[in-house]
């Protein structure tokens, strides 16, 4: 190996070393090396051997290319936390692959999509903040009218040209990042592990589509510090691109007679997000504090509260728009299924390239990440029942 081999495996060690959460010594253990040979490796000072390699790679629970290709990490992206974060370079390494192989598709079936929507610089209108002006634009643009629900975010950001990419990492601070052009984006990732309610990966898509459309000149990989003007603007486009204003007024009216958490629960269900983006569109109509009074008569209601805590305290206007989305699946009443976020493209993309014999076999399952064997059962289930045009 020459050296810039070896320290392409000693970084690829460290990063999925610390995804697992493997400290040296477990990773040495269960690789079958000593401490101090991992530690080498580690530190791209020894060469290993073939059957090193692949004890590694079971260790770490990837294929032996994994090891050694270089990590492709996106220019223009857009990745912020308010905690400091040990899986960023992962997680930037993982979105990175997977959206070089996304773009790699596309090329090669001659399916690469023009991005729908243009960043959005202008001053809104009169009554309106730049979140919910944005908001507004993106929906006419996408097609859609000021009273229909987006029922399936990851197939409308899909078909304008924004890939969405989900991720299961578990992590309870990192719900999703964006990248904002080509060559690997635009791209929203969110992170999909099982414990984040489903309405948050919902969100996240949106308010990341709100960080693109909304601030195109925040994309340095760099940066990592969240920015809480950018954080609520990206949330009052989410909020209101999900639950347009025209479409919430006359569904929460048509509820008029039944309990107030009923109809937030309602209301919730039919546009797909978190009760508590429902409670914040309630706060922003009517200027109403209604977060204590849904609590309680929750609690009331059902005998319970939410995710086991003692009845919160008010939230200040401003934590409540920084922060208003339900993140883990405990604290959701009556949550979505997985099947309400599917992001599909790649995978209908992959189905072709191998149907085309543009790609083998293996190299799909790469791009998706699948063993071999897993992919090979994938095929099996590729059916196509789609009623063929009868011949007259």
């Amino acid at each position: 190996m020459e050296r810039k081999d070896l320290l392409v495996l000693a970084t690829n060690l460290r990063r999925l070393r610390t995804a697992l959460g493997l400290t040296q010594v477990e990773a040495a253990k269960a690789s079958g090396l000593s401490r101090a040979a991992y530690r080498n490796l580690e530190a791209g000072k020894s060469e290993p051997r073939t059957s090193t390699l692949k004890n590694l790679a079971k260790a770490l629970d990837v294929g032996v290319p994994d090891l050694l290709v270089q990590a492709v990490i996106p220019e223009n992206v857009r990745f912020r936390s308010k905690k400091q974060l040990k899986l960023r370079e992962h997680i930037l390494s993982e979105a990175g692959r997977i959206l070089a192989d996304y773009s790699d598709l596309e090329e090669i079936l001659g399916e690469r999509h023009t991005f729908a929507l243009k960043p959005i610089q202008s001053t809104p209108p009169k009554g309106q903040s730049r979140g919910e002006a944005a908001a507004r634009k993106a929906r006419k643009l996408l097609g859609l009218d000021d009273k229909e629900p987006v029922r399936d975010v990851c197939g409308l950001l899909e078909a304008a040209g924004v890939k969405v990419v989900a991720l299961n990492i578990a992590s309870d601070t990192f719900f999703g990042m964006s990248v904002s052009s080509a060559p690997l984006g635009p791209a929203v990732v969110v992170n999909t592990w099982e414990r984040i309610s489903v309405e948050r990966w919902i969100f996240t898509a949106a308010h990341e589509l709100g960080h693109i459309l909304l601030h195109e000149f925040a994309y340095k990989k760099d940066r990592t510090n969240e920015d809480d003007r950018e954080e609520r603007e990206a949330n009052e486009f989410a909020s209101y691109f999900l639950v347009p204003s025209d479409s919430f007024a006359k569904e929460w009216k048509e509820t008029y007679g039944a309990p107030f958490v009923e109809r937030v629960l309602k209301l919730k269900r039919m546009f797909r997000v978190s009760y508590k983006t429902i409670l914040y569109r309630l706060h922003e109509e009517t200027g109403e504090a209604l977060w204590p009074v849904f609590h309680k008569q929750y609690h009331l209601r059902y005998g319970r509260r939410l995710d086991n805590h003692r009845e919160p305290y008010p939230m200040t206007e401003d934590a409540f728009k920084s922060g208003f989305p339900a993140a883990m699946r405990s604290e959701e009443p009556d949550y979505l299924s997985r099947s309400d976020f599917v992001a599909d493209r790649r995978y209908r993309l992959v189905r072709k390239a191998i149907e085309e014999e543009k790609i083998s076999l293996a190299r799909g399952a790469e791009i998706l990440g699948l063993p071999l064997r897993k992919m090979r059962e994938l095929t099996k289930t590729w059916i196509d029942v789609w009623p063929k045009k009868k011949s007259k």
